[in-house]
């Protein structure tokens, strides 16, 4: 996957390093307000960087930081390794763990990266992990009515909240000439409406609702909360 490979190779997609911790720490703390018990097994999968992923830990038994890229997790093991209860792992990992093993999957910025078939096996393999009571997190899912120019706005916005604006404003106009964009453009990202989600989900047997509020920094952008049917 092409994406992988680019995410592998350590890209510059943050405007400066206060985006990048900031965007980290709202991510982690998004998803611990979904974790409903110290005992819980988690599954970020394709975390990426998962800068914050402490805070998550902190609030579970078991962290599990799944994740394609190679250089990527070798530095989640080694910036977790005295954290006992985070583990790296690559997707190919997950095979090995048991049926109806996990209390709670988020997966967070990663479907629009993904073939419509590696994202129905990526469900396929959530709901088998997946304990019957357990909740699977789908975030930050792209509109097809919402495009770049309202990604810009969210993040000069949350840029504005956080204290780097300058930086963001500089960011944009780089990142409109960088690899990232040619990538995307090439690739391209796939959007799906509402309904298009839902059914999807439920196709992969899920019960699925829109949240009231996406995971992240982009509320034009949408989270699924899904359980096994």
């Amino acid at each position: 996957m092409a994406w992988i490979d680019f995410y592998d190779s350590a890209p510059s997609i943050y405007v400066s390093d206060a985006h990048r911790q900031a965007h980290f720490a709202l991510i982690a703390k998004d998803i611990a307000g979904y974790i409903s018990s110290p005992e819980a097994t988690v599954l970020d999968y394709s975390c990426g960087e998962a800068l914050s992923a402490a805070r998550v830990a902190a609030k579970c038994k078991r962290l599990i930081l799944a994740e394609p890229a190679p250089s990527v997790r070798e530095r989640l093991a080694e910036r977790f390794a005295a954290i006992p209860n985070i583990e790296a792992r690559s997707l190919d990992d997950l095979a090995a763990l048991p049926d109806a093993s996990l209390d709670l999957v988020v997966m967070i910025s990663v479907a629009q990266y993904m073939t419509p078939g590696e994202l129905d096996a990526a469900f396929a393999q959530i709901r088998r992990l997946l304990k019957p009571e357990g909740r699977f997190v789908l975030g930050d899912i792209l509109d097809p009515d919402v495009g770049a120019v309202t990604d810009a706005v969210a993040l000069l916005r949350f840029a504005a909240k956080k204290g780097f604006l300058i930086d963001a404003i500089t960011g944009v106009t780089r990142m409109a000439l960088s690899d990232y964009r040619s990538l995307r453009s090439k690739l391209g990202l796939r959007c799906y409406g509402t309904e298009d989600m839902l059914h999807k989900l439920g196709d992969a047997g899920f019960i699925a609702a829109l949240a009231a509020k996406n995971v992240g920094t982009n509320s034009a952008r949408k989270t699924f909360i899904a359980r096994r049917k």
